[in-house]
């Protein structure tokens, strides 16, 4: 029971560790740019553009054409597997274009939420079958990360105890695969926002999740230094009538990370769960200020934090490609700061005009 067969030889670990540390290195974030198609039409559907590869890959190339000021605001870019074989206008493949930036290529690899049964509307993520096979093969292709994401509610009766197991395994095995090939995970578990729960219940779940995750990953003998996470900030549901402070959600955060996460872990990039551009600004920047001990790096994996901006900017005309990239550029610097502790703006904190979130929001 006790024996112990080791999963990586000593080079593997120190390849994934360096690999690790690359892309949360100081002042550096994640660009989550792995939308699936499904997403990518609510998004493109809020300013009128229709969902199609061409509009698709038009967007991203948005992003990825932003000038050098981006090379030290992110580390890692996640792609979905459409734009992984995508190419600029030029006919440059976008992974060669970001990989010339200095920057890091990474891959969602899950297959997406499905129900799970003799529960109450919870899910499970599917995508182990055929895993280690596209890891091999993504790894060809340029990428050095991966990304899986499982979903967890707050009900009054959720998340149950069986969500919890199966979703911590589900992420420990993916976790241990990836790594088999040289691949970093990034372990994301989001609870999500629906609800009315203030911040108490928010950090009580949050940390019984993450306790399963991390007792999941010792079980399948996932190296942490070779990992990221990618879990939610502590914050109240969206109907929650009590509003919190940033310092409030960034001690909760604090705590519910020293209670559950090993300090071995390299990094942990925040997903913005639907919080608007600025909150998650604000609420990052708070995060590394909160007066804890910290030992890991502390930074953001966000999508539509980083890209609403950009998105309402171009609204699919090219005479606003460059406004929208310099959109994206921005918010990229903002986070940069943030992820320092530095960020003095925030002007806009607690606006709900910009909400970008959606409930129950599955891709």
């Amino acid at each position: 029971m006790t024996h112990h067969f080791p999963a990586l030889t000593e080079a593997q670990k120190k390849e994934l560790h360096e690999t690790a540390l690359r892309i949360v290195s100081t002042g550096k974030g994640i660009l989550a740019a792995d939308e699936s198609v499904g997403s990518m039409a609510k998004r493109l559907a809020q300013v009128g553009v229709e969902n199609t590869e061409e509009n698709r890959r038009q967007y991203r190339q948005i992003l990825f054409s932003a000038d050098d000021r981006i090379n030290s605001c992110i580390g890692g870019v996640i792609f979905f597997h459409e734009t992984l074989y995508q190419h600029s206008d030029n006919g440059v493949p976008f992974v060669k274009m970001i990989k010339d930036k200095g920057i890091l290529v990474g891959i969602k690899v899950d297959k997406g939420v499905v129900p799970l049964a003799g529960t109450c509307g919870e899910t499970t993520t599917q995508g182990l079958d055929g895993l280690s096979e596209r890891s091999a093969q993504y790894r060809k292709d340029g990428a050095v990360f991966a990304k899986w994401r499982c979903v967890l509610k707050i009900s009054d009766t959720n998340p149950s105890n069986l969500a919890i197991t199966e979703n911590a395994n589900v992420l420990a095995r993916y976790s241990s695969i990836c790594q088999q090939h040289g691949i970093v995970p990034i372990i994301e578990p989001e609870i999500l926002p629906d609800g009315d729960h203030d911040l108490k219940r928010c950090q009580y779940v949050t940390e019984k999740v993450l306790a399963a995750v991390y007792k999941a990953m010792s079980d399948h003998h996932v190296y942490l230094e070779g990992t990221l996470l990618k879990p939610n900030m502590v914050t109240a549901g969206h109907a929650c009538p009590t509003k919190y402070s940033p310092e409030e959600v960034a001690m909760a955060t604090i705590t519910a990370l020293r209670h559950t996460v090993p300090p071995a872990v390299t990094g942990v990039a925040f997903l913005s769960g639907g919080q608007n551009e600025e909150e998650a600004s604000v609420h990052l920047n708070a995060i590394n200020n909160c007066p804890l001990p910290k030992p890991w790096t502390l930074t953001f994996s966000f999508g539509r934090a980083l890209q609403a901006s950009a998105l309402r900017a171009w609204r699919g005309h090219k005479e606003n490609e460059k406004a929208a990239t310099e959109q994206f550029i921005k918010r990229a610097e903002v986070n940069s700061l943030a992820c320092l502790g530095k960020y003095t703006g925030g002007d806009n904190y607690g606006e709900t005009g910009q909400r970008i979130y959606g409930s129950c929001y599955a891709y």
